[in-house]
């Protein structure tokens, strides 16, 4: 792993249109320091690797990797794992792209399989991961 990698990060319009407002509202100012810091460590996101904050779920020798991260709002005292706060993201190694798929809290995606309401959430919002998961 080359951890020197950098990415260029975006954030998905489905991210953005579903938990992300809702961060943004609950947390305000802390959403956006909290947003600043989530992009500037997928700059880099071979390092969360190492520091086992983030956890392939695909193939992690493929092209393209989805991976799930935790984080905490900023400011709050909680962990990142106690938080509860997620994130998925699908790398692009090619073309060194990070893109941001879903940020959500475990509960935003109702009962049941934290792990199986988003891989399904994802398989019908994205059609190009659909056959990842």
């Amino acid at each position: 792993m080359n951890i020197t990698n950098e990415y260029q990060v975006t954030i998905e319009l489905f991210a953005e249109r579903h938990f992300i407002r809702t961060f943004a509202k609950k947390y305000k100012g802390a959403w956006d320091t909290t947003l600043d810091l989530l992009l500037a460590e997928f700059k880099f996101i071979d390092a969360l690797f190492l520091k086992n904050t983030a956890e392939y779920i695909t193939n992690k020798d493929a092209d393209i990797v989805i991976c799930k991260t935790e984080f905490k709002i900023a400011g709050t005292q909680e962990s990142r794992h106690g938080s509860g706060n997620r994130c998925i993201v699908a790398i692009h190694k090619k073309s060194n792209q990070v893109k941001v798929l879903l940020v959500y809290y475990k509960t935003d995606l109702g009962g049941g399989s934290e792990t199986g309401n988003w891989k399904n959430l994802i398989k019908e919002s994205y059609k190009e991961y659909k056959d990842l998961l």
